[in-house]
């Protein structure tokens, strides 16, 4: 199932679900399901709701439904749509149009469902609607269209861990929903609420279960992951029957003591962050870690209401350079955000200079209903967003270029992701899936999906590597 009038790069949807729904769909092929139990599932959007639609479709298979691949096959759609930038919400209006002209039975829950008005006015004859995490009351939707099948669990087992929509060596690990900032360009917090931790023990217990079914590699995601715990005062909880508090350095300890590659995503630069790059230092969790600065101008950061300032960002990271001198920093950036002056633009890109990050994705400033960024004023015009976006990424990808090179002649482990007729895909530490760069290993066809191997660096460019194996 795919969407015919958008290509996913262009929005904040990941692949490999879509990849991971078509291979588990082929292996439910010749197995018993009742007439009438046949779902299909299409999940939009970034790994917060990709981990959405893990929960429910575990829920689903649990109770005898199959899930299957083509509109045709099915017998009900669900649709997990995403609603945080405009591209989005298109893509997830138009696969909800067309899973209604191929199936006409459809379910919509995700982010865009909070917006049940705009999406009947576009597609009135959706069975029902729902906002993201929903899953009690999308799975009491299917029971209504769909009634439960009759089923055996011990014919269909399903893992401990659950349903993945990953490869079996990395999973996502959620430990928190919905953000306590109000950051004026984002709608998040009105569509996921304010922060929710999960409890520790029940975070680390799920990673145990993945670790046992083979997981090599943890992605640590929340909307804002330096806040986890703050909504419960970081209290103590028990795993193991040994308390543990409620943060995140202590959850990377105890993450760190698995043996896993664990990697942190959607952290903010607070103080807090300093206690974890030690973490880093010592091997215990990878050196990388995913911040969101978003700008650098100290007005824009300001209109944006978000925290930091350029000066002690660039202390702090000069810090944890000193700390942890392999520290790979990725970041995201808006360029055209409304009032910004070919100063406060000039000033970002100085900053960027000096920050050398590593791995940097940039983003043409567009509106999004209901934001409060709506409200400024001073839009700036779309060539210019076009042409700061230009010069933005020729910048980092300068600064990618040379970083990259200096790799060459190292030898580096790699997790490989894929192998195929040209060789074996993997990634370095440096590397998370769908975002950032590759390690190709041309020809290489002597190692599976998840084995971790020491590859020397040969070759690069802007964004990926090239290498061999070495034999050890």
């Amino acid at each position: 199932m795919t969407v015919e009038k958008f290509t996913p790069n262009k929005t904040t949807t990941l692949e490999t679900p879509k990849k991971v729904l078509k291979e588990s769909a082929a292996l439910s092929e010749g197995q018993s399901f009742d007439l009438g139990s046949r779902i299909g599932f299409i999940s939009l959007g970034c790994p917060k709701n990709l981990v959405d639609s893990e929960r429910i479709l575990t829920q689903l298979r649990t109770e005898g439904y199959e899930v299957v691949n083509t509109y045709h096959d099915s017998d009900l759609v669900i649709v997990n749509t995403c609603g945080f930038i405009d591209s989005a919400v298109q893509e997830s209006l138009d696969t909800i149009g067309e899973a209604l002209k191929e199936n006409g039975r459809v379910i919509v829950t995700g982010c865009l469902g909070v917006k049940d008005d705009e999406i009947r006015e576009v597609h009135p004859n959706v069975l029902a609607v729902t906002g993201p995490h929903a899953y009690e009351e999308v799975l009491n939707q299917v029971h209504e269209y769909l009634p439960k099948p009759v089923h055996n669990p011990f014919e269909d087992l399903i893992p401990d861990h659950g349903v993945k929509l990953t490869p079996k060596h990395f999973a996502y690990l959620k430990i928190s929903e919905g953000c306590n900032h109000r950051c004026t360009f984002c709608i998040i917090p009105s569509m996921r609420g304010d922060l929710v931790s999960r409890p520790i023990g029940e975070v680390l217990s799920e990673a145990e279960r993945l670790k046992a079914a083979g997981v090599k590699e943890l992605l640590i995601i929340s909307q804002d992951t330096s806040a986890y715990g703050v909504d419960v005062k970081h209290k103590m909880d028990f795993w193991n029957g040994m308390p543990v508090k409620t943060d995140m350095k202590s959850l990377c300890e105890k993450l760190g003591e698995m043996g896993l590659w664990v990697r942190l995503h959607y952290v903010y630069p607070y103080p807090s962050v300093d206690k974890t790059v030690p973490l880093m230092a010592e091997g215990k969790i990878l050196p990388y870690l995913d911040i969101p600065f978003q700008h650098a101008s100290p007005k824009v950061l300001k209109a944006m209401k978000r925290p930091g300032q350029a000066e002690k960002v660039l202390e702090r990271i000069n810090k944890w350079r000193e700390l942890c001198p392999e520290i790979v920093i990725r970041s995201t950036f808006i360029v055209g955000f409304p009032g910004e002056t070919e100063e406060d633009f000039e000033f970002l890109l100085d900053w960027l200079e000096q920050a050398q990050l590593d791995r940097v994705g940039c983003f043409k400033y567009s509106p999004v209903e209901g934001a409060k960024a709506n409200e400024l004023g001073n839009e700036v015009p779309e060539d210019v967003k076009e042409q700061r976006y230009i010069r933005f990424m020729e910048k980092q990808q300068a600064i990618s270029t040379q970083k990259l090179k200096a790799r060459i002649g190292t030898e580096m482990q790699v997790l490989i992701d894929e192998v195929d007729e040209e060789g074996a895909i993997g990634r370095c530490y440096a590397d998370a899936p769908e975002i950032d760069g590759m390690v190709y290993l041309n020809g290489e066809q002597g190692v599976a999906p998840g084995d971790l191997v020491t590859v020397k660096i040969e070759e690069s460019d802007e964004y990926d590597l090239w290498g061999t194996l070495v034999q050890k």
